[in-house]
């Protein structure tokens, strides 16, 4: 096992301190317990991220007998939303299951398929379902896209160490249950938006980890599996997004070459 040099952590942080906006940062080496953050508390515009407590909150659901991740949903016109995703360029009558929604909302960031999960669950229940695992600090306050709302001041809301507590439980298998953390696991590592923490990784390894962006907002939360995993969670509101994606992208491969892992 090899300790994390203490002047990367200290140059880590002294670089998320000069960063004009608001940035929240977390790390922990899953096998050592070697950990380091910067404002993992501060609530965070959420952006994207909001889809990982929506994801658990359908396989609590399903796994509460609520629902079937099977069950059989008829893609309409009204469902569709610009932006990120595919099924707003698909045809109409497509029949997906409420898994395939979920594969679709983390996979590509697929806002429609967002929405149509958030109707189907309830954001109520969503909201609730975050509470009674005591992540005080996520809000689920709108629907994707949703402009006029946005534009009010109406934001989802995260936080860096409720998000980490989240994918730290899934890589233990404790998050809603064994089966649903191992498949929640295996569709964060199918994700296909992959320019933030990924970036510099040629060699290939897995990675678990979800995106968000808005405009001045850039996220990357997720796990780097390798001899070493890696819990690692960017977070940026009111930020220079491509500076903070650069940064993201040096601190990820930094981190994970001085854990103990090989690259190459």
């Amino acid at each position: 096992m090899e300790e994390i040099p203490t002047y990367l952590l200290d140059d880590i942080n002294n670089s998320l301190r000069q960063f004009a906006g608001k940035t929240s940062f977390y790390f922990e080496n899953l096998i050592t317990g070697a950990s380091s953050s910067y404002q993992s508390e501060l609530p965070m515009m959420a952006a994207s991220i909001i889809k990982i407590p929506i994801m658990i909150a359908l396989f609590d659901q399903a796994e509460k007998g609520k629902l079937h991740l099977l069950e059989r949903y008829v893609l309409k016109e009204e469902d569709k939303k610009p932006s990120c995703g595919a099924l707003n360029v698909l045809h109409n009558g497509l029949e997906l299951t409420l898994e395939d929604l979920c594969s679709l909302m983390i996979i590509l960031s697929d806002n429609s398929a967002t929405n149509i999960l958030i109707k189907r669950i309830g954001m109520d229940t969503i909201n609730a379902i975050m509470q009674d695992m005591n992540y005080t600090q996520i809000r689920l306050n709108r629907f994707l896209f949703d402009r006029e709302a946005s534009e009010r001041g109406i934001q989802n809301y995260v936080s860096v160490k409720d998000i980490a507590d989240m994918l730290k439980k899934m890589y233990l298998g404790t998050l809603v249950s064994q089966e649903s953390s191992k498949k929640m696991l295996e569709i964060l590592k199918n994700q296909r938006l992959n320019g933030k923490i990924p970036f510099h990784f040629t060699e290939k390894i897995d990675i678990a980890h979800k995106t968000g962006e808005d405009t001045g907002i850039t996220h990357d939360v997720g796990i780097l599996f390798g001899k070493e995993p890696l819990l690692l969670l960017f977070m940026g509101n009111e930020v220079d997004v491509p500076v903070y994606e650069r940064f993201m992208q040096d601190t990820a491969y930094a981190l994970y070459c001085n854990s103990g892992n090989n690259i190459g």
